[in-house]
């Protein structure tokens, strides 16, 4: 069995907004109007919905585009707003907007739980019609096929081989994130500009996983978890759409040096306007319209490359990413010129010494300067501060939006709190207490590693005798 795996040369989606091609089904024919189609997809939404007014230029350019698949597939909206809209809404269950339902044969199927933007759509939905591999009777078949994605072709000189069945059961399970087609027409093979052809035997489904993206790929927030560290990402204006001859013409000088590494690390390009955040979080500073790099270990540790990208830069960059000759970019507050408060304060810098390398226990708050639970807390926690000097525990703060939060603190939310006990630098426990000053002096006392001098193991004030 050969396994092909073809990019498109040209992706072509008009800029313009096609309201007409996602109908309307707000009125009381709901149910009538969905059972014509074989399978649709629903939007519920509110006209004064932010997340709905986001999501409305991405849903109609994917409604003009699946309005020409084969076989076409519908998008509709309801505005729950409306009078009858109101009816239907309420009938499925719609508590948000947007909500997005796929219905089959006129009959509730399941809920969409893909992209948001056009090509995600497309991709999701043409997944889930008809066939999971789509078999290509004839060249143009191919052509039209690879048009506008990647896809992976099976072919087949035996049309009733076990291979091919293994193939078809792969298609399945991966169905909603690849393309598949077969075949067993060998001009295909020989009339195709072909991107990659590959003998395979072995698992298909891990072998697909691994090779999907190629030797570099292009990373999208729809597809980023795909990528596993290590991991070297090329940032800068990628445009498959408007550019491909100036995104492919940086590419190709990645490709050349990614080559010279394969197994070693991951490779991938971005754009670099909708990665600004991840850019900026790497310490990135442009260097005119030339590529930017950013890398990734498997500890998590961030590189930059600070020289003008040119094929002989990236190589060195690269050879030293994996030598591990390079420094970790730490984002991170200055050092404050003051730390002797009752809380003190932790940044990126001074995280190791004040927290790990302290011969104390540690109570520390991730917070985010805009966050209301972590205001309504402040005051509690500098009073604990105050209560607690001269105890061996130390109070800390940290602002983990302006500095980079060590891999073993997850925080997700804000405030997040963790106990560092000094016995056990390397195992902090997330601390699920209360947050008013009894509950946190309650917590610390019984679990400090030496008994506080104030309070005894309850977290009752001691006497005077006792003191």
């Amino acid at each position: 069995m050969k396994l092909l795996f073809i990019l498109p040369l040209i992706c072509c989606f008009l800029s313009v907004v096609f309201c007409d091609d996602v109908l309307d089904y707000s009125g009381a024919d709901f149910e009538d109007k969905i059972a014509e189609h074989d399978a649709i997809l629903v939007e519920f939404f509110a006209p004064w919905c932010g997340h709905c007014k986001r999501l409305s230029p991405e849903y109609e350019k994917a409604a003009s585009t699946l309005k020409k698949a084969d076989p076409p597939i519908p998008l509709a909206k309801v505005d729950c707003t409306s009078d009858n809209g109101k009816d239907t809404c309420s009938k499925f269950g719609v508590s948000g907007y947007p909500t997005l339902k796929i219905f089959r044969n006129g009959e509730f199927s399941s809920e969409y739980n893909g992209p948001r933007d056009a090509d995600g759509i497309v991709k999701y939905m043409k997944a889930q019609v008809g066939p999971s591999s789509k078999e290509l009777q004839s060249l143009e078949d191919a052509e039209k096929a690879v048009k506008d994605d990647v896809v992976v072709i099976g072919y087949f000189s035996d049309s009733s081989s076990t291979l091919k069945e293994e193939f078809l059961k792969a298609a399945d399970k991966l169905r909603e994130s690849v393309s598949f087609a077969h075949t067993s027409n060998k001009d295909i093979l020989v009339n195709m500009d072909i991107l990659m052809i590959l003998s395979y035997s072995g698992d298909i489904v891990d072998f697909i996983k691994e090779n999907y993206h190629g030797l570099v790929g292009h990373r999208t927030h729809d597809n980023h978890d795909e990528f596993k560290s290590p991991l070297i990402v090329v940032y800068y204006d990628v445009d498959y759409v408007k550019n491909v001859k100036g995104t492919n013409y940086w590419r190709n000088r990645v490709m050349k040096v990614a080559q010279n590494y394969k197994g070693q690390v991951n490779f991938a390009v971005s754009d670099k306007n909708k990665f600004s955040a991840e850019v900026e979080d790497f310490g990135l500073k442009p260097h005119g319209d030339k590529p930017i790099v950013g890398a990734r270990n498997e500890k998590n540790q961030k590189f930059n490359m600070k020289e003008e990208f040119s094929v002989e830069n990236f190589e060195t960059f690269v050879k030293k990413f994996l030598d591990g000759s390079l420094e970790p970019h730490l984002k991170s507050e200055p050092l404050p010129e003051k730390n002797d408060g009752p809380v003190k304060v932790a940044v990126a810098q001074n995280f190791q010494e004040l927290v790990m390398d302290n011969d104390k226990d540690i109570l520390i708050e991730f917070y985010a300067p805009w966050c209301g639970h972590c205001k309504k807390l402040a005051p509690a926690y500098e009073e604990l501060g105050q209560k607690l000097e001269g105890e061996d525990v130390e109070i800390v703060k940290m602002d983990a939006t302006a500095n980079d939060v060590p891999s073993n603190f997850e925080v997700h939310g804000f405030p997040t709190l963790y106990w560092v006990p000094k016995t056990h630098k390397s195992s902090p426990r997330k601390y699920e207490g209360g947050r008013d000053l009894k509950d946190f002096i309650n917590y610390i006392a019984k679990h400090a590693t030496n008994e506080l001098k104030q309070y005894d193991r309850s977290g009752k004030k001691k006497s005077k005798e006792e003191l």
